[in-house]
Order: C-alpha cells, then sequence, then structure tokens
C-alpha cells in the first residue's frame, strides 16, 4: 500500500524515514513536507511529484533518481545532498541552496530558479534548460508555459516559442527574444525595459500595463489583435512605428479583451 492509499501525515513520514522502515514503492505525490528536517535521509528514487518541500532540510539526503517534476523546492536546504539523476523537470528552486549537491545527470528542463539561488560550483545551471535570470533559452519550447513573475532579466530566448505563455509579472529587463514567438501570450505588468524583439511575432499578445521603455522592436512579425493598453514607457516615435503596421494587423481585435490594436495604442490614458 502506498502512503496515497495510506494518508500519512508528515510527522508519520518522518517517523517512517527515521526508523529506516521499508517504504515500498516511496510514492509521496503532493505530500506537504513544508519545513520538515530531512537531513541524511534516503529517498533514493522516491516519487515526490508535486510535493511541497519549500524550507525543508534534505542535507546530505539521498535523492538519487527521485522523481520531484513540478514539487515546491524554493527555499530548501540541499548542500551536499545526492541528487543524481533527479528527475526535476518544472520543479521550482527559487531561493533554494544547492551548495555541494550532486547534480550529474539530474533533468532540470522547465525548472524555475532565481537570484537567490545557490547552485554547486562549476555547475552550468544557465545551459540546463532551467528558467531563472541569464538562461540560455534559444529556441525553447515554451507555449503555453506557466510563467507567472518569473525572472528571466537578461535571458537569452532567441526564436524561443512561447505562444499562450503566461508571463503576467514576468521580469524580462535586457531579455533577448529576437524573431521569439510571441503568439497570444499573456504578458501583463511584465517588466520589459531594455528587451529586444526585434522580428518577433505578438499577434494576439496581451501587453497591458507592460513597462516597455527603451524597448527595441523592429520589424515586428505580427502584432495583429495585441492589446497594449496602458503600457509604460513606450516613446511616441515607437508608437508610431507600432500604428504605422498594416490596416488589416491594427484593426484585428484581442480575442479577450475585443479591443483593437489600434485602439489599445491609441489610448494614452
Amino acid at each position: 500500500m502506498t502512503t496515497r492509499e495510506t494518508q500519512k501525515t508528515p510527522q508519520e513520514f518522518l517517523a517512517v524515514l527515521q526508523r529506516q522502515i521499508a517504504l515500498g514503492d516511496k510514492d509521496f505525490y503532493q505530500f506537504n513536507l513544508f519545513c520538515l528536517d530531512l537531513q541524511k535521509l534516503n529517498l533514493n528514487s522516491a516519487v515526490l511529484i508535486r510535493a511541497n518541500l519549500s524550507e525543508a532540510n534534505l542535507s546530505e539526503a539521498d535523492l538519487q533518481t527521485a522523481d520531484l517534476r513540478a514539487a515546491d523546492l524554493s527555499k530548501a536546504i540541499f548542500r551536499d545532498a545526492n541528487l543524481q539523476a533527479a528527475c526535476m523537470f518544472r520543479s521550482d528552486l527559487s531561493g533554494a541552496d544547492l551548495r555541494g549537491a550532486n547534480l550529474a545527470d539530474a533533468k532540470l528542463l522547465g525548472a524555475r530558479y532565481d537570484t537567490q539561488t545557490l547552485f554547486p560550483d562549476g555547475f552550468a545551471y544557465h545551459t540546463c534548460g532551467a528558467i531563472g535570470p541569464n538562461a540560455k533559452l534559444n529556441g525553447a519550447e515554451l507555449n503555453t508555459a506557466n510563467l507567472r513573475n518569473a525572472d528571466l532579466q537578461s535571458a537569452s530566448l532567441l526564436g524561443a516559442y512561447l505562444g499562450g505563455a503566461d508571463l503576467t509579472g514576468a521580469n524580462l529587463k535586457g531579455a533577448r527574444l529576437t524573431q521569439a514567438d510571441l503568439r497570444k501570450a499573456f504578458l501583463p505588468g511584465a517588466y520589459l525595459r531594455n528587451a529586444g524583439l526585434n522580428g518577433a511575432n505578438l499577434a494576439g499578445a496581451d501587453l497591458r500595463a507592460a513597462d516597455l521603455t527603451d524597448i527595441e522592436f523592429n520589424n515586428l512579425e505580427n502584432i495583429a489583435g495585441a492589446d497594449f493598453t496602458h503600457v509604460q514607457g513606450l516613446s511616441e516615435k515607437m508608437r508610431s512605428r507600432l500604428l504605422s503596421q498594416p490596416a488589416s494587423q491594427l484593426d484585428t481585435p484581442h480575442t479577450l479583451t475585443r479591443r483593437t490594436t489600434r485602439a489599445s495604442l491609441e489610448n494614452r490614458g
């Protein structure tokens, strides 16, 4: 019988581990282990999909080949832990301490990190497919991804596929989005100062109240149905350039707001 079936409390879970009792298939799907002390415990091959391990102490724990997909690992401590070949797809590593951890063959595609995340010395986190500041995500397939409030400042997203992605409130300061596909992307309140979107496709994108100060978007592929209502920092020169796009694009309404691109650009209120 799995822990999903027995519904163990976090305290019972911890007691079982500390007594080194056999855990069967170690299925802890969506388990709440917030802030628990799990130092040196054996979680080899454990299923921790969507588990809440935020602020937990996993120093020197054995998590080899563990399944941590979409787990909340924010501010967790993994000092000297064994995460070899662990699956951490789409996990949240914001503020996590991974110093000294073994990340050999760990799968980090789509994992989120921020400026407070501490990786092992020499670990190439910028190029492992994880999402965060200075990440190298050229051509990445992030269609419909949940990137709300993501820290992507100075990230390289050249030609990335972000169609339908939720980037509400995301920090994209200085990000390189040349020829990126942002069709129907959600960018309300996004911080895009100094970002480069030359050649990007913004058809149907929601940019309401986004900060576009000093943005570069020459030769945009398409802005049909994009909503620029209440954008911040858009120069008159850039506004005029956008309003010079073909009428067929400017007079297309946004799918949700029903406001045309032209009306959103002419609204300075």
